[in-house]
């Protein structure tokens, strides 16, 4: 494929970090691309690491993106199901990530919609395949190559155990707290570091929901961190950890908070459901099999009755979480080499190639 045009995010979030390295690939495979950033601005300040000819491509493609339009030129929209409905190209290929279960009309009619709807999870295109839904595809996410090991002593005679992304009910996330605490909360023989700020919660808000999580008790060995603002700050926090905790997340597109962890060699202790299934296995991570689900609503995120975004997450008891956090521990000093495997298996141009 010689042109392309890619209509995607540019920001710092999940969708942006995939929309970046598309792009990256692209780039390296000398594609024109007209490039249209979803919300009308480029934004790749998080992203401290990049080659100075590889920005400037970005910003050329972005200023040439009219004058190199043409009906012929197929569209690659990286976005939600919801927005999907509009395109630029005649055909038009989205790609997207879904976390839940129960597809509903809407969702089935936009999907639908598409050329081709290309799910992150092979779960994902199962699901809308059996709700009738007849172009379905999956495509993996990859490993971002700006990420890297780090030879360097963070936290001596300490096993670190890390927690990344959004603050959310589909993530797990209090609950996995909660155990932690429980199990070794004050315990200065290990610390948690949280990285779970949700950028649509206001500050005093998140402030109120760690304390009530926490029942209002002080633990010195569990820190909460601020949103990390780049991408080597992310590359850090990962090289700091010993056992990953995002891969208890009941719901996924992909997890790459985990993903990248356990890439980098680390452990990570992961869920066996949704997106997880495509690349987590006994030899690459501590997995652990859920006990049930439940609704995924949340009534901020996920509501009940709404056109997107309904039906259930995988559950997992505090008893099981604080057992497998106790298997971890059996890992210590043992680089994750299955782990690592999974960039080579999992690499961006793969993604662009399956494209």
């Amino acid at each position: 494929m010689d042109s392309l045009i890619f209509e995607g995010p540019s920001n710092s979030l999940s969708f942006g970090n995939v929309s970046l390295n598309l792009l990256r690939e692209m780039y390296k495979k000398q594609i024109k691309v007209a490039f249209f950033p979803i919300g009308g601005k480029i934004d790749i300040e998080a992203y401290d690491s990049l080659d100075e000819d590889f920005k400037k491509w970005i910003q050329s493609s972005f200023d040439s993106r009219f004058s190199s339009l043409s009906k012929d030129i197929p569209t690659l929209k990286l976005w939600h199901l919801n927005g999907s409905e509009i395109r630029i190209g005649k055909t038009q290929s989205l790609y997207t990530f879904y976390e839940t279960s129960q597809p509903t009309l809407e969702e089935k009619n936009l999907a639908s919609l598409q050329d081709n709807i290309i799910f992150s999870s092979s779960y994902a295109a199962d699901i809308f395949s059996n709700a009738g839904v007849d172009n379905c595809h999956s495509v993996p996410c990859g490993f971002d190559t700006d990420l890297k090991n780090i030879n360097k002593t963070y936290l001596a005679n300490k096993t670190h155990f890390g927690l990344m992304g959004k603050w959310e009910k589909r993530k797990n996330t209090a609950q996995i707290i909660q155990a932690w605490a429980k199990k070794y909360g004050n315990n200065y023989d290990y610390q948690l570091s949280c990285c779970v700020t949700n950028p649509f919660f206001k500050p005093e808000d998140m402030n109120k929901i760690i304390s009530h999580t926490l029942e209002g008790k002080r633990y010195g060995n569990i820190n909460f961190l601020p949103y990390l603002k780049t991408n080597s700050e992310v590359n850090d926090f990962i090289n700091s950890i010993d056992i990953d905790l995002t891969g208890l997340s009941g719901a996924e597109g992909w997890n790459l908070p985990s993903f990248n962890a356990t890439c980098l060699g680390k452990w990570s202790i992961v869920l066996n459901c949704t997106s997880h299934k495509d690349w987590a296995n006994e030899d690459n991570c501590v997995l652990v099999e859920p006990e049930g689900t439940e609704d995924i609503y949340d009534n901020t995120f996920f509501i009940k009755g709404q056109q997107f975004n309904q039906g259930i997450k995988y559950t997992i008891s505090e008893e099981k979480i604080i057992e497998s956090m106790e298997k971890s521990l059996s890992k210590l000093n043992i680089v994750n080499e299955e782990g690592k495997k999974l960039k080579d298996k999992f690499s961006y141009e793969n993604t662009l190639n399956s494209l």
